[in-house]
């Protein structure tokens, strides 16, 4: 399925309005004008009657003195290389220069790029929350309130992994919104996306959740979406989804568009907890610095659950643990499966990442765990995440199927070096997927390293064969990819 995923920021826009009235509609009304008509008599509605309809008036009026619109510019340097122009082109531009090398071809210009997007103030401080990419690599920013004033504003801080920002305006008599818990917040709930959509204007939509938790967009590094089907369109980017009760529960991030550009009933914000916890840990910290427990996580298939033993699919499954970690220090070991965190259940991998990644470095996670069948109870305390790993964003790990239909050939040092593993690496490499094979759509792929075959290693190629043929339908393959251990199974 072809899908456009977009920012939903905007640039300033003018749109035309026309009014079409047919021509024979005039033509009747003239043929009935008469200055001997009666008086017309009209019942009008008694102003203090509707007071109880059923309106989101109240709810809105109370709110949207907190949501903003944000104007932001930057300078784009001109690329050198768009002025090295070859000679075909030059010839439209007359001569052969001017002895300065530039044929008559006009120098390639910086420009200010502008954007538009929407905030939400937080604080009486002065604290705006919105997304980073309104606000990435701005020189200058904006920002104006619904009582038309204007401010300049500061960033205090981004995470661009989140795309959560934080911005401070130095005003009084703000208005801030009431933050939410957006972990109540359940398919089904009424809610309202409200934003500057196009630079319109102060709109509102209505909508319902449609999900929760939603995640491998690719969208962001960390992502926890709520899913609404309320219409947002670009610049309601930063601005605010509040529930019924007038709660600011997200943040509108992004759309999916299929190329249209506009609002198709699937748009994506940040859960207020982790927009909060962003903000707490700028204006602690600076920054957001993120807990680290060092394993490979995948998510339990029905495969891997009655490979493992288990009755269910739940839980996560730990399909490696990094050297010198914390997991690797409290004992936690691949195959583990791990059912809760602090006494909460973890559906999936990127469930048990968001709620490490939202610990403070140094506390502890208390993990209940399921190990060769019989439950544990293990205590990690958190490091901070290493850079590095922060940089290759590499925790979540894969979540590749396998079965029968695949070519190895014994794993030789050469051939480790290759791939750039230890060369006291062990297994069989991968050499060929059988394209007809339920494997060729699971993941497993060429240069995988297979060191286990239901928890037994194998070390060459026989070993690999004798394993497969003892449960040729149902194998759990332990599989080595550039260094980080998973498993599949059929």
């Amino acid at each position: 399925m072809n899908r456009i995923k977009s920012w939903i920021t905007s640039t300033p826009a003018v749109f035309g309005l026309s009014l079409l009235v047919g021509a024979a509609g005039f033509g009747a009304a003239r043929a009935t004008m008469s200055r001997n008509n009666p008086p017309a008599t009209l019942k009008m509605a008694d102003a203090n009657e509707g007071s109880s309809r059923n309106s989101y008036a109240p709810i809105v009026k109370a709110v949207l003195p907190a949501v903003v619109n944000i104007s932001s510019s930057k300078v784009v340097r001109a690329n050198a290389e768009s002025s090295e122009e070859m000679p075909f082109f030059r010839q439209f531009f007359g001569g052969d220069g001017d002895g300065d090398g530039s044929f008559g071809m006009p120098e390639p210009q910086d420009h200010r790029e502008k954007s538009l997007g929407s905030g939400v103030i937080v604080s009486p401080e002065g604290y705006i929350l919105t997304n980073n990419h309104v606000v990435d690599g701005a020189t200058d920013v904006r920002v104006t309130l619904s009582d038309k004033r204007e401010f300049q504003a500061r960033v205090v801080g981004t995470d661009p992994k989140t795309d959560v920002a934080v911005l401070k305006i130095d005003a009084s008599n703000l208005s801030p919104i009431t933050v939410g818990d957006s972990s109540k917040a359940e398919v089904g709930d009424t809610v309202l996306a409200i934003g500057d959509p196009f630079g319109v204007g102060e709109t509102v939509t209505k909508g319902i959740i449609s999900a929760t938790g939603r995640a491998n967009l690719g969208i962001e590094a960390y992502e926890d979406f709520i899913q609404t089907d309320a219409p947002i369109n670009p610049g309601n980017s930063g601005g605010a989804l509040i529930n019924d009760r007038g709660e600011l529960i997200g943040i509108n991030t992004a759309i999916i568009t299929h190329g249209s550009g506009g609002n198709q009933g699937i748009g994506f914000a940040i859960p207020s907890n982790l927009a909060r916890t962003v903000l707490d840990e700028i204006l602690k910290n600076g920054k957001v610095t993120r807990a680290y427990m060092g394993i490979y996580p995948q998510d339990v298939t029905p495969g891997i659950a009655k490979a493992f033993g288990q009755k269910e699919p739940c839980g996560v499954l730990v399909g490696g643990v990094s050297s010198n970690s914390p997991a690797q220090a409290a004992g936690l070991q691949r195959g583990d499966i791990i059912l809760e965190v602090n006494g909460k259940p973890m559906v999936d991998s990127n469930q048990l990442r968001m709620t490490i990644s939202m610990m403070q470095p140094g506390s502890e996670a208390k993990l209940k765990v399921v190990r060769d069948g019989s439950q544990r109870d293990v205590t990690i305390k958190l490091s901070e995440l290493p850079a590095e790993v922060a940089e290759n964003d590499n925790q979540s790990g894969d979540e590749p199927q396998a079965s029968a239909g695949v070519e190895v050939a014994n794993l030789t040092p050469e051939i480790a070096q290759q791939l750039n593993l230890p060369p006291t690496t062990t297994g069989v490499v991968v050499e060929r997927v059988n394209p007809t094979s339920p494997l060729a759509d699971s993941g497993l792929q060429k240069g995988d390293i297979v060191q286990e075959v239901n928890h037994q290693p194998v070390r060459n190629v026989s070993d690999f064969r004798n394993a497969m043929n003892k449960n040729a339908k149902e194998p759990l393959l332990l599989v080595n990819r550039g260094g980080q251990t998973f498993f599949v199974t059929a």
